[in-house]
């Protein structure tokens, strides 16, 4: 069977190295064909963003241009409604019922996934890459639906990723990158500009100045 495609979503307001390291570092760990960015249009788990959904798409594809394997994929932006994984998730597996999927996910959000929108189903549709710091466990800490998934999930090598179309749950260490969007929005509400470079792709940084976001007027939270 051939290699995972991997899923990120995400808001991205902005996009930034941290999103793009890890899309990057867990295509390689994991042995994924490629990883795809999707923006949630409607995301359900915070509050509204502060760029519009248009603006997002922009950025994230800007941001990809220099990325071997990562694209954009808009269909979250296009799809009316609260942006749920799993409808995503449905539409991709109608696309190609074979090919597998692997849906990545920080370690923080893999512990929530029992708040998610028809959370089981995920695994019908899709294997989950867990993505943590190195040494991360999570003894004690799963609840106990969360936990009976993955004792009987996990799966300590990557290669079951390419096994089968969905179903497995792996988890890969990354490079720690303290980076949070938060804290580049306020920078940029301040008009601190020098606080954020190097932390998001120039072209990003740079289109967020042509069309002067995150300045005062917008909420920066």
């Amino acid at each position: 069977m051939a290699p995972a495609l991997g899923i990120l979503g995400g808001t991205f307001d902005p996009i930034h190295y941290g999103h793009l390291e890890l899309a990057r570092e867990a295509m390689a760990a994991a042995g994924l064909a490629g990883v795809r960015l999707i923006p949630a249009g409607d995301p359900p788990h915070r509050g509204a963003p502060v760029a519009s959904a248009i603006q997002r798409l922009a950025m994230a594809e800007l941001a990809v241009a220099d990325y071997r394997g990562l694209a954009v994929d808009p269909r979250e932006i296009n799809r009316a409604g609260r942006s749920y994984t799993v409808p995503t998730l449905e539409e991709l597996r109608a696309e190609d019922p074979l090919r597998p999927l692997a849906l990545i996910v920080g370690a923080d959000a893999f512990l929530d996934l029992p708040t998610w929108h028809r959370w089981r189903e995920l695994f019908d549709l899709a294997h989950v890459i867990v993505v943590a710091r190195p040494g991360t466990a999570f003894d004690g800490t799963l609840s106990p639906e969360l936990a009976a998934e993955w004792d009987r999930r996990c799966r300590a090598a990557p290669d079951a990723l390419a096994a089968a179309p969905a179903g497995a749950i792996v988890q890969v260490a990354i490079t720690p990158r303290p980076i949070a969007a938060t804290t580049i929005r306020a920078a940029l509400f301040r008009g601190d500009t020098a606080a954020v470079r190097g932390l998001l792709p120039p072209a990003v940084l740079a289109y967020i100045e042509r069309n002067r976001l995150y300045r005062p007027g917008q909420d920066a939270t």
